[in-house]
């Protein structure tokens, strides 16, 4: 099976030993992604605009992959205060709405304080 590794420029790819995408033959897995603007390096405080950012991020990831969200097979979501996850939610159908992948949401702390959400995804080349 090829394999290729995609790097989404970020320093801490290179010292935390991972890349942002690995196509692995049909399978893109795309590593959690948080809300900040990589380009500025920003984070809005709400959860819901981190999650806008996230598939922008994602999306943009999944690009030099030639590939979309709406090849996205399975996603899972990390949010420190799950009762906030709901807020997220129309922001999920906006983006994966017509695509319902499989899912799953775990609470847990992210690496960040300032981090609201991760979102990872796996997507399948459209055949």
């Amino acid at each position: 099976m090829k394999r290729e590794n995609i790097s989404g420029g970020s320093v801490i790819e290179e010292k935390v030993s991972y890349s942002r995408v690995v196509v692995a033959g049909d399978f893109i897995f795309v590593s959690g992604t948080t809300g900040f603007d990589y380009g500025t390096m920003e984070i809005d405080d709400h959860i819901e605009i981190q999650t806008e950012q996230c598939f922008q991020n994602i999306s943009e990831a999944l690009a030099k992959a030639n590939a979309t969200l709406k090849d996205v097979v399975k996603v899972l979501y990390i949010v420190p205060e799950d009762f906030k996850f709901e807020k997220c939610w129309p922001v999920i159908d906006k983006y994966l709405g017509d695509v319902r992948p499989a899912a799953i949401m775990i609470s847990a702390a992210l690496l960040d304080s300032r981090m609201k959400i991760e979102i990872e995804v796996t997507d399948i080349k459209a055949v």
